[in-house]
């Protein structure tokens, strides 16, 4: 035997080496599979800032999410101050219209401060809401958790109004801060504030 062929065999791996090595190769093969995922991914993710509690403020956002996901992006809804109320599962069914400072009610500033108006306005606004038969506040939020929307609720707002978890909707996700949200709204392809 040559010098050679001899010094070959005496370094060929021993079969834990193998072992190893094979083990090496596999969770390689693993990171790499989940870096051309994330590389891949075309998924694109949408988040929105809810800061309004008015009816009419209520619907765009919910709206824009359900849409969104129907379309196959990720949406994430944060909802701070009194954009809250779209999740309280009580108020929102009671969310009021204000006739005041808003350019497109059909009447002067001045009739729409009168005692009442707000009631007036809001109830013609359900009323148009019923005749199209619209979704209301209660299932566009049922629309947007049922199609895998976070719908989250700020807790500094929680803690603020002195709301309890237990206020929202099933399936809302509480305990989130602007922290989080900001690091949503870096990550995110669109980000919309409503």
């Amino acid at each position: 035997m040559s010098t050679d062929t001899q010094a070959g065999a005496d370094s060929a791996p021993s079969a834990e080496e193998l072992a190893e090595l094979r083990a090496r190769i596999d969770e390689l093969e693993t990171e790499l599979a989940d870096v051309n995922e994330a590389v891949n991914d075309d998924t694109k993710k949408m988040v929105i800032l809810a800061t309004k509690g008015t009816l009419d403020m209520a619907y765009p956002p919910l709206i824009l999410a359900s849409t969104a996901a129907a379309f196959g992006y990720d949406v994430t809804v944060f909802h701070t101050f009194w954009g809250l109320e779209i999740l309280h599962e009580e108020n929102s069914k009671n969310l009021q219209l204000s006739s005041v400072g808003n350019p497109n009610m059909p009447v002067p500033n001045a009739i729409a401060a009168l005692p009442g108006m707000d009631r007036m306005t809001t109830r013609m606004m359900r009323n148009r809401i019923d005749d199209n038969d619209v979704a209301s506040v209660g299932e566009l939020v049922d629309v947007c958790l049922d199609s895998g929307v976070d719908l989250q609720a700020c807790q500094m707002t929680i803690d603020l109004l002195d709301y309890d978890e237990s206020d929202f909707y099933e399936g809302v996700t509480t305990g989130v801060g602007a922290a989080s949200a900001f690091q949503e709204m870096v990550e995110a392809d669109i980000q919309l504030l409503v």
